[in-house]
């Protein structure tokens, strides 16, 4: 693991004044510090997966939305049952897959 992808990472997480953040940078964040400590970041990244269904860069490809959302369901599944988050994570990531399945 690249350590200074880590600190830009979580340096990145510090300046920000919102308790999640969104948007590509938050992607690219929760991504890498998911990998470090999947059990505090794991939840985050995968709501910010479903609210990349709509940014602009994959709203028109389907494929690549669901593909954000199946690692969306994937990020929540592998958090730990006790994690206070995972099961609204893990609802919303299956909510909004089923939804956009259902729009083919």
């Amino acid at each position: 693991m690249n350590q200074d992808a880590v600190l830009r990472a979580r340096t990145l997480l510090l300046s920000t004044d919102r308790r999640v953040l969104r948007g590509p940078r938050g992607l690219w964040a929760y991504r890498l510090l998911t990998r470090v400590s999947p059990e505090v970041y794991g939840s985050k990244l995968a709501r910010v997966l479903v609210d990349a269904t709509g940014f602009p860069e994959v709203s028109g490809l389907p494929e690549a939305r669901l593909a954000l959302l199946e690692e969306a369901v994937a990020t929540a599944r592998a958090l730990d049952p006790r994690n206070p988050f995972r099961d609204r994570v893990l609802a919303l990531a299956l909510a909004a897959r089923e939804a956009e399945l259902r729009t083919r």
